[in-house]
């Protein structure tokens, strides 16, 4: 039986022919033929020239999910299988670690599929009813090409309803233990698969977590620490976890941080930063700021459980002297403290009308970074008016309390946020706040998210670090 043809209205094929992987009901003209629900179809110019191939649902907008730019190939076990390769080759090309993201959809030619890797197991994603159809498929060629110990489906997104399917999860082959350990960057992170967001674990910020290295040393001076060279046997017990390196060239003396009073210092951390990060989700900014030398994090995240795995994965690298943990609503603990702060100020320079005689506002902390990592705050086209209120109130607040010449760390996973709002919404916020932000940093999720030039939805994350300094 010959495959059913879809033909496109005469000036709908554009969008496919640069690349889309998408056809929407609205560009449809007409079918020749007859397809079930999850069957592949080819799709067809309006002079009858064959554009691309893919799985057909009559029961979402959009309709067809391009599969393949060739004619006649199935979506089968052997071209899962040769895709599945193509996945694990990519990977093994860019990904320096074993734990990311395998699968990014659409991105990798298998639309409506995310699969990551935890340790040695792999959770799965299935978005679409065609891809849902060939479970059973998927799952021997996941098998044949990662050899996974177990595998766990995690489609539990309402996206599937899009599709006429119910939301689903549980073990599809072999064992699968609720918690993995994986290492990012150098740092081990408990993962939870059954409870965890999305998949359990947000791979795609990995790149622009090792990003913040640089900010996280260098702030001694603030606290009147400088370098001397002293005598060696003029210095505390200790001196060397403090000194910089190459600082004892002649045997005799050594390069050491000494405070305002001429003090050698010890503490190994005193060029470290103090750090806040919001919405800690399990502590992933937290865990890399400590790696890279700050002397004090603040890890906040309004979610208890949330903060219970983050002091587990600060426990287990070794950082937990350098961590507090938070739990409350990130938008209510930015605002005290810039209430605390003003408050602060406005006594500190004697200004009038100031009850001095009343107890001061709890708050007023500052950090040298500030780090905002937010859940998406438009999920729909009609979300993206609050979400820019939001996304500006958020880095307002955010940047605020960041020390003269520190630095924010900002970003947004929402698609319909673009980076053009996103970066208005930031600059209005320095604009209320009084301050001059010089960008150091602009950048996207990380090589295992993939995205297809002019294939604007997997354009989601937006990653900024901004220099703060004050305006007056």
């Amino acid at each position: 039986m010959s495959r059913a043809k879809l033909y496109l209205h005469k000036k709908k094929t554009r969008r496919l022919e640069q690349g889309q992987p998408w056809v929407y009901a609205g560009e449809i003209e007409r079918m020749d033929g007859e397809a079930a629900p999850g069957d592949m179809v080819d799709v067809m110019a309006a002079n009858g020239r064959y554009l691309a191939s893919g799985y057909w649902n009559p029961a979402s907008q959009i309709r067809v999910r391009v599969v393949s730019r060739q004619p006649e190939q199935e979506l089968d076990e052997a071209l899962l299988t040769a895709r599945l390769e193509e996945c694990r080759a990519y990977r093994e090309r860019f990904v320096s670690e074993p734990d990311c993201r395998l699968v990014y959809g659409e991105a990798d030619y298998l639309p409506g599929l995310v699969v990551d890797r935890f340790a040695d197991v792999l959770v799965v994603q299935i978005l679409t009813l065609g891809m849902d159809q060939r479970r059973e498929q998927l799952v021997r060629a996941l098998v044949a090409v990662f050899r996974p110990k177990g595998i766990y489906e995690r489609s539990d997104v309402g996206v599937r309803r899009l599709e006429g399917l119910e939301e689903r999860t549980g073990v599809l082959y072999g064992d699968c233990p609720r918690y993995v350990d994986i290492v990012e960057n150098g740092i081990v992170m408990e993962v939870d698969l059954e409870e965890g967001q999305k998949t359990g674990y947000f791979y795609d910020q990995r790149e622009n977590r090792a990003s913040i290295a640089p900010l996280m040393k260098g702030w001694g001076a603030r606290s009147g620490i400088r370098l001397e060279r002293r005598p060696l046997a003029e210095l505390p017990e200790g001196w060397e976890a403090a000194a910089p390196a190459g600082g004892r060239p002649d045997g005799e003396t050594a390069l050491v941080p000494v405070n305002k009073s001429g003090k050698p210092v010890a503490y190994p951390l005193w060029d470290g930063a103090t750090v806040l990060e919001c919405f800690a989700h399990t502590g992933s900014f937290t865990l890399h700021a400590c790696k890279y030398g700050a002397k004090k994090v603040t890890c906040l995240d309004v979610s208890e459980h949330a903060v219970e795995t983050a002091r587990r994965n600060v426990e287990r690298n070794g950082f937990a002297d350098r961590v507090e943990f938070v739990v409350d609503d990130a938008f209510q603990y930015l605002r005290r403290q810039v209430k605390g702060k003003d408050e602060r100020s406005a006594r500190a320079e004697g200004a009038k009308g100031v009850d001095t005689s009343r107890k001061l506002e709890e708050g007023g902390r500052t950090w040298d970074v500030v780090i905002l990592d937010p859940p998406a705050f438009a999920k729909t086209k009609g979300a993206v008016e609050g979400a820019c209120r939001g996304y500006k109130d958020i880095n307002l607040h955010g940047m605020k309390l960041v020390n003269e010449g520190g630095y924010l760390v900002t970003a947004s996973c929402s698609y319909h946020m673009s980076p053009e709002l996103f970066l208005q919404a930031i600059q209005d916020a320095a604009a209320d706040a009084g301050k001059s932000l010089r960008l150091v940093e602009w950048r996207a999720a990380g090589k295992d998210h993939p995205q297809l030039l002019g294939v604007s939805e997997g354009h989601y994350l937006k990653f900024a670090i901004f220099e703060v300094r004050s305006l007056g």
